[in-house]
């Protein structure tokens, strides 16, 4: 399988992993705050230097692509484009929220037979999410989501292992009350996690425009206009 370097900050966390046959040969990550800008650029040297040393050939960039922090997702993929520019080679997008499924697919025991709801803060009880069933279909698509106690009612009723996780999640378990719910804690998306979504999509050359490629906000950014300061 391809070698690829994993570019993951779309939340708090900044994290960096060179992959290839589906091992994690390289990585890097800070969850102490949001100084991707800080760190992003050493954490990749790091990984290009033992590539290097091992004479191993990037073939690809991969990049979470988001929903997530606006800020973050634009720091990594504007390093993610630069890098895959001045190499010559393919850079893959990845979404977020599959990111965290495949984290609990694979850390997790599991029955087979779950619905995996992966949950992104936003702001107050808004939380970017989606749902997904063993093979990572769309059960419910991704979009944003402001909280209450009929969010998700539909999958809840019609299954008993609904996994829910990410850091959005700590909102939701004071709404939803279903036995069907289950909360899994500690889940962050992280750079080693998109080992399997990114060998597939190089795989299936499933690749993104370079030039034209722009994160997945889900929505638009909203500023807030500085208030008037009227001298008397």
């Amino acid at each position: 399988m391809a070698v690829i370097l994993n570019i993951e900050t779309s939340t708090n966390v900044c994290s960096v992993a060179l992959t290839a046959e589906g091992m994690v040969l390289a990585h890097q990550e800070d969850m102490d705050g949001r100084n991707h800008a800080g760190l992003l650029s050493d954490y990749i040297k790091y990984c290009l230097d033992f590539a290097a040393e091992k004479e191993l050939k990037l073939e690809a960039v991969a990049v979470s692509m988001g929903p997530g922090s606006y800020t973050g997702l634009r720091i990594g993929l504007s390093e993610a484009k630069g890098l895959a520019y001045a190499l010559d080679i393919p850079l893959i997008g990845i979404n977020t929220l599959k990111i965290m499924a495949c984290q609990v697919m694979f850390t997790q025991e599991l029955q087979g037979d779950e619905i995996f709801v992966p949950m992104i803060d936003a702001r107050r009880m808004e939380v970017y999410t989606a749902a997904y069933d063993f093979a990572l279909e769309d059960v419910m698509p991704q979009q944003p989501l402001i909280l209450d106690e009929n969010s998700y009612s539909d999958i809840l009723a019609d299954n008993a292992n609904v996994l829910f996780f990410g850091n959005g999640s700590d909102k939701a378990k004071d709404v939803i009350t279903s036995p069907n719910a289950k909360f899994i804690p500690d889940i962050v998306p992280l750079a080693i996690d998109m080992i399997a979504l990114a060998e597939k999509a190089y795989s299936q050359r499933d690749f993104l425009d370079i030039a034209y490629s722009v994160p997945n906000y889900i929505k638009d950014f909203q500023a807030t206009k500085p208030k008037n300061n009227v001298l008397g």
